[in-house]
């Protein structure tokens, strides 16, 4: 039986009982998550095999959701403490999740931080893997793909992404894209000097969590 606690708490805010970074995407979404759910459910309700799996997946649905809440709530409570302790000189380092740009114009790389890694119930030799992708300051991620389907919430800032040989677009916190499995990310960045940007990544990959991207062999260092 889909238990319906899970959802609420799958929806309750990270940390706080009141509010939430995600928030307002929520908030913009709901009335567009419940109908598609509807919608989905009484498809699925047209074949007796698919009305008894059709509890099973809503609560694998919510597991996930739950744990990536959680986890998401652990990564703000770290970040917390680090803002709160004394200001220290900051060196950038080569770890980074985007492969470096090379010659003096060089500029800095994204970070991917992995959440939670959880197997797809419903989906046999799959699974989902939530990250948090940090960008500094006109940071740039060259050309990749992605092995599965990805989906990306800007959390906070400017990000601005092209797919394939499409004109580039830019997002800001709350909005989201999509990306088919294979599709050409032919780059994203941050294109404001000053402040950072982060966003919040859904990704479908194979069994034991991996890979999650590759990179063009034009786009590696040289």
């Amino acid at each position: 039986m889909f238990d319906l606690s899970k959802f609420s708490r799958a929806m309750r805010a990270p940390g706080t009982p009141g509010t939430s970074p995600l928030a307002p995407w929520v908030a913009h979404r709901t009335t567009a998550v419940v109908a598609a759910l509807s919608i989905a459910a009484v498809g699925l309700a047209l074949t007796p095999p698919a009305q008894r799996a059709l509890p099973g997946w809503l609560d694998t649905f919510c597991t996930l959701a739950t744990r990536a809440n959680d986890a998401l709530s652990a990564h703000a409570s770290s970040l917390s403490s680090l803002s709160s302790a004394p200001s220290q000189p900051q060196v950038t380092t080569a770890m980074t999740s985007a492969p470096a740009n090379s010659g003096a114009a060089a500029r800095p790389s994204t970070k991917l931080t992995p959440l939670s890694c959880e197997p797809l119930a419903n989906a046999p030799g799959k699974s989902v893997t939530t990250a948090i992708v940090e960008f500094p300051p006109l940071a740039f991620a060259p050309a990749h793909r992605h092995p599965g389907a990805v989906t990306a919430v800007v959390l906070e800032g400017t990000i601005r992404s092209q797919l394939n040989a499409e004109a580039p677009v830019t997002y800001t916190a709350n909005q989201t894209w999509f990306e088919p499995p294979g599709t050409l990310h032919t780059m994203s960045e941050n294109p404001d000097p000053t402040h950072s940007a982060r966003l919040l990544a859904f990704f479908v990959t194979e069994e034991n969590c991996g890979p999650l991207t590759i990179y063009e062999p034009t786009a590696q260092p040289s």
